[in-house]
């Protein structure tokens, strides 16, 4: 096994051990768990170091026969854009394990439960961003359903059973017209290089207009669903309320970006023509989803909603992003990727800690909070501040790059895109001055302030997004190469800057 292979077991490996910790010690259960996780971030930082730059394709090449009468294999590998998006997964559940100590404690199941799922989603996500062959990443996109249905229905809290079979359906119905297409490539490879599911065979293939459409609408769709992208969203806002918060930034956070990752390794790569076909579609449905998340966000009077529907406008971002086709789309779309999910990791986590000290999620019931609990609010501020895309704060940068990656070929969209920044002032600002400012409400006079743990949680967290918003150099180094790989293998070039005379 080669070092990626490692990252990605060692998650497994450590639920399996933790599953002979009685349950009664959950305490024990819980060190053991975020110092497995603590582990794997670092083990995963490893391959940062080991990783060469200047080369665009795949890196920690493992390939291993698997079922072999249909010539499937164990087949990993990485690029830039997978790496930064492992990072972001190996790097956000021990965060998640330290600032949600008490989650499982309240929920059906025992904390070693809740514990070995977190473990068990981790290897699952690092696998999905790993897999290099069609029918591994299926089984890792499939299988993560699991986990996650788990934790909403067994730990979450208010209408928690009907929100996960609502995630569960809608991720299981994009599953099967994404399967259809799945198995549609490997017939059609099989009467042309022979059945293989290797992506890079795959991408050799020669298929008709129509055949490519069809198949690419079967992957789109299944992306868009996790993405998600309207009108395909509507299972998110349930699923975000519903969840913990420490589920929820897994959930937003990592999990919702394999959406955004599919349309670009699968439906771009894949399907070069049909991608063409189907982009004047996706960009207005990406422009949609902007100004109607930004716009429901603004109504909303729960805050664990406000994250979810300010998560669908910045999905339309990244989506806006990808399919612009510009090397900086390309670059700003992937960024976004990785800054949103440091965001709303600390919308996520931050709000819990609120609701947990106020037991309550209604956004009128905060107020006042700078006065007696300031830590908390000025980590509330910096991580509403980025979700606003405030310039020195990192989503600014990406957000920046997909709107001029995206004006030079679609102007029409970019600008109306940027009605999204406008409306992003007021989703995020007048929830800030009703938590934050104003008279103390009554029930806060006596809140406590982030101990000790918590801060040591949360403080890499700000302190990414603060480095990123000046300093974003290092990983838009790793995502570059393979971003300008993507566009120029589309079949795109960047258009050429008109200069008036």
């Amino acid at each position: 096994m080669n070092l990626l292979t490692i990252v990605g077991v060692l998650p497994l490996i450590s639920a399996l051990l933790i599953a002979f910790i009685p349950s009664k010690n959950a305490e024990l259960i819980k060190r053991a768990a975020f110092a497995a996780t603590l582990v794997v971030a670092i083990a995963s930082i490893f391959l940062v170091t080991g990783f060469d730059k200047s080369v665009t394709g795949m890196q920690y090449v493992q390939s291993n026969t698997w079922i072999e009468a249909f010539n499937i294999n164990f087949a990993v590998g990485i690029d830039g854009i997978s790496l930064v998006l492992i990072l972001l997964s190996t790097i956000l559940v021990p965060i998640v394990i330290l600032a949600t100590w008490h989650e499982s404690d309240l929920g059906r199941w025992s904390s070693k439960s809740f514990y070995i799922l977190i473990l068990v989603l981790e290897t699952l996500m690092i696998g999905v961003f790993a897999a290099t062959d069609l029918f591994l990443f299926y089984v890792f996109f499939e299988a993560m359903l699991i986990p996650i249905y788990f934790l909403i229905g067994g730990y979450g809290t208010g209408n928690k059973s009907a929100a996960a079979v609502k995630f569960l359906l809608y991720s299981l119905f994009g599953g099967l017209l994404m399967l259809a297409s799945v198995i549609g490539l490997y017939v059609i490879a099989g009467n042309q290089i022979g059945a293989t599911f290797d992506l890079t065979q795959l991408a050799t293939l020669e298929i008709d207009s129509n055949t490519q459409n069809l198949l690419f609408l079967g992957f789109f769709i299944a992306f868009a669903i996790k993405a998600p992208l309207w009108p395909f969203h509507t299972w998110l806002p349930d699923a975000a309320k519903a969840a913990t918060p420490g589920t929820s930034v897994l959930l937003l956070g990592v999990l919702d970006k394999v959406g955004t990752y599919g349309m670009i390794r699968f439906c771009i790569a894949l399907f070069p023509d049909a991608s063409k076909t189907f982009t004047p579609l996706i960009i207005t449905l990406a422009v949609i989803s902007i100004i109607y998340g930004a716009f429901m966000a603004i109504g909303q009077k729960d805050i664990k909603g406000l994250i979810a529907f300010t998560s669908i406008s910045h999905f339309g971002f990244i989506t806006m992003g990808i399919f612009a086709m510009t090397t900086q789309g390309m670059s700003g779309a992937n960024l976004y990727m990785v800054n949103h999910g440091f965001s709303t990791a600390a919308l996520f986590l931050v709000a819990g800690w609120m609701m947990m000290r106020r037991g309550s999620s209604t956004i009128a019931d905060f107020g006042g909070l700078q006065r007696v609990t300031p830590v908390m609010a000025w980590t509330f501020f910096i991580a509403g501040m980025s979700g606003l895309a405030l310039p020195g704060l990192s989503s600014f940068v990406s957000e920046f790059l997909v709107l001029v990656g995206t004006y030079t070929r679609y102007p029409v969209a970019a600008v109306i895109g940027t009605l999204g920044i406008v409306l992003a002032a007021l989703y995020i600002l007048i929830p800030i001055q009703k938590t934050l400012h104003g008279p103390i409400t009554s029930g806060n006079e006596n809140l406590k302030d982030l101990n000790l743990r918590e801060k040591i949680a949360i403080a890499p967290v700000i302190l990414i997004i603060v480095v990123m918003g000046f300093y974003p150099k290092p990983v838009l180094d790793i995502i570059n190469p393979t971003a300008e790989k993507v566009v120029v293998n589309a079949g795109f070039t960047d258009p050429v800057a008109k200069v008036g005379k």
